[in-house]
C-alpha cells in the first residue's frame, strides 16, 4: 500500500480486516517494523479519538511520532498554486510538504470539509497537495468527503459483533443544529458496498448522498421502515449535499431512542462520535446493551495499525 486516502488505495479488504483483528490480539507482533522511522500527524482540525488512536498505533509499531497542529505549531499552509501571498497564510505547501516529506516516511493529515463550496471540499486539494510535492506515503485521518480510517474500524467492529453472515445494516442520518460535513456518512456507505451485508440508508428528502458513494445502499426516506429487522444501527449526522452545506431538518423524530431500536432484530448501535446526547441519540440507547459506541472507538488503533502497517510493509521491501 503507498498512500491510504481511500477505500480504492485497499487491494485486499478483507486481509485488512483481519490484520486489525489480529493486531487486537498482540499488538506488538510488529513493534520493530517501524524501528528508525517517522511519522508526522498534521491536524488542521480537532482531534480526540484519531489523534490518541494513531498515535498509539504507530508507537506500537515502533514508529517515531510527531504531532503538529497546523496553524498553531506551525505556519499557516497556503494551497492554491500561483498565488499571491499577501494574506494571512505565510508558507507555500510546495515548501512545507517537501520537507515534511524529508523528515517523515509518513505524512497522516486530517483536514475538514469548510461546507462552503462543494467543489472546492470535493477536490480534497490539502491531500491532493501533499501527495504531489511530500513524495512519501500519505494517510487519510478525515478529509472533507471521507474518513477511511474510522471506516475500517467500522467494519472490524461489525465483523466482531455480528451473529449473522450477512447481516442488515442501516446508516441513519439524526437531527443537528448545525451543518456537518458528509465525510463519515460517505466513507460508510463506501466501505459497506463491498461487505457482505444488507445495506440500507436512511434521512429525510434533501439529504441525499453522492450517488458514487451511495452505490449498491438502498434508500429509504422512512427511518421506522429502514429500522426493521437491522442488525446495526449506524447514526449519523450530514449537512445536505445538493444544498450543500445547509442544514434543511433538525426534525427530532428521527433521533434513536430505544422505541426506534425496538424495531431492530436486537441491532447493535454505532456511533463514530462525538455526538451529542438526547439529541441525537438517547441515554438509554447509549448506556444500554445495545451501545457499540466504546468498542468501535477503541477499535480506531487496530484500524490505524493495520493501515500503517502495511504502508511499513511497502516501505521495507
Amino acid at each position: 500500500m503507498k498512500h491510504f486516502l481511500s477505500l480504492a488505495d485497499v487491494s485486499d479488504l478483507n486481509h485488512l480486516i483481519i490484520s486489525g483483528i489480529e493486531a487486537k490480539r498482540n499488538p506488538f507482533a510488529d513493534e520493530t517494523l517501524g524501528k528508525h522511522k517517522t511519522i508526522g500527524l498534521m491536524f488542521f482540525n480537532s482531534s480526540l479519538r484519531t489523534r490518541i488512536s494513531t498515535q498509539k498505533a504507530a508507537a506500537n509499531l515502533g514508529l517515531n511520532v510527531i504531532v503538529m497542529n497546523v496553524g498553531q505549531d506551525s505556519w499557516g499552509l497556503e494551497m492554491e498554486e500561483g498565488v499571491i501571498m499577501n494574506g494571512t497564510k505565510a508558507e507555500h505547501v510546495k515548501e512545507a510538504a517537501a520537507i515534511m516529506g524529508r523528515y517523515c516516511n509518513i505524512i497522516a493529515i486530517r483536514s475538514f470539509a469548510e461546507l462552503e463550496d462543494r467543489d472546492k471540499d470535493y477536490a480534497e486539494t490539502v491531500f491532493q497537495q501533499f501527495k504531489k510535492y511530500a513524495e512519501v506515503p500519505i494517510v487519510n485521518l478525515e478529509s472533507a468527503t471521507r474518513h477511511p480510517l474510522q471506516s475500517l474500524a467500522d467494519c472490524i467492529t461489525i465483523e466482531e459483533f455480528k451473529i449473522k453472515e450477512r447481516p442488515k445494516v442501516v446508516l441513519t442520518w439524526l437531527p443537528h443544529f448545525k451543518a456537518l460535513p458528509q465525510a463519515v456518512a460517505n466513507s460508510f456507505c463506501e466501505w459497506m458496498n463491498p461487505m457482505n451485508v444488507e445495506f440500507v440508508i436512511t434521512h429525510p428528502e434533501g439529504y441525499d448522498l453522492d450517488p458514487k458513494f451511495v452505490g449498491k445502499g438502498q434508500v429509504i426516506y422512512d427511518q421506522d421502515k429502514a429500522l426493521e429487522g437491522a442488525d446495526f444501527v449506524y447514526g449519523k449526522n450530514w449537512s445536505s449535499y445538493t444544498h450543500y452545506g445547509q442544514v434543511l431538518t433538525q426534525d427530532p423524530s428521527w433521533m434513536i431512542t430505544e422505541a426506534k431500536m425496538a424495531l431492530t432484530d436486537n441491532g447493535k448501535f454505532m456511533h463514530c462520535l462525538p455526538l451529542r446526547r438526547n439529541m441525537k441519540v438517547a441515554d438509554e440507547v447509549l448506556d444500554g446493551p445495545r451501545s457499540l459506541v466504546i468498542e468501535q472507538a477503541a477499535n480506531r488503533e487496530w484500524s490505524a495499525q493495520a493501515v500503517l502497517k502495511e504502508i511499513l510493509l511497502g516501505l521495507n521491501v
